[in-house]
């Protein structure tokens, strides 16, 4: 799963790493397969374990029976007095 957040262009940066020489020789075996580069093969590998660690942390699916005891639980704690909750709920959603 990759997600595009629009950004403008921007110029590339550097991003610098130490590895062992065992280490590299596997990214490079892997990435010689794939017809890629070195440096293609471990940003993407990066950014899909970044975006599942994100998602993880944000997004979780429910099956329609656990969704109805969810809304339920909702339903039987009303959340309007929670300051907590109401701050997060403030916050300037990601994907506006």
């Amino acid at each position: 799963m990759t997600s595009v957040i629009s950004r403008p262009v921007e110029k590339p940066v550097p991003i610098n790493m130490r590895a062992d020489a065992k280490r590299r020789d596997l990214i490079d075996a892997a990435a010689e397969i794939l017809s890629v580069d070195r440096t293609s093969f471990i940003l993407e590998a990066a950014c899909k374990r970044a975006e599942e660690v994100i998602l993880d942390r944000k997004l979780f699916l429910l099956s329609d029976e656990a969704f109805e005891r969810f809304e339920q639980a909702l339903a039987a704690n009303p959340i309007r007095s929670n300051e907590c909750v109401k701050k997060l709920l403030a916050r300037p959603k990601p994907w506006s």
